[in-house]
């Protein structure tokens, strides 16, 4: 039988929203840190390769992460949000 997991850990409502958000990042990277012990759904399978698909059929199309990132600070910046 499974150890049931308490939720949330002790001292976690004593955390800032801040801090919160940290945990649970740092939670899910743990997690996530071998990619194979986080299945895929059906439909994630599905919206995976109908994107490869896209970049197949037009590698030019999209623009690099970095690049993308710095448009939208550049957006939040000046109130574009």
């Amino acid at each position: 039988m499974e150890k049931p997991v308490r939720l949330p850990p002790r001292g976690f409502e004593d955390l800032s929203v801040e801090e919160k958000i940290d945990y649970v990042q740092s939670l899910w990277d743990h997690i996530a840190a071998d990619v194979n012990t986080v299945p895929l759904t059906e439909w994630q399978k599905q919206v995976l390769d109908k994107r490869l698909a896209a970049y197949e059929k037009n590698p030019d199309a999209g623009v690099p992460w970095e690049e993308l990132r710095e448009r939208l600070r550049r957006k939040l910046a000046s109130g574009g949000g």
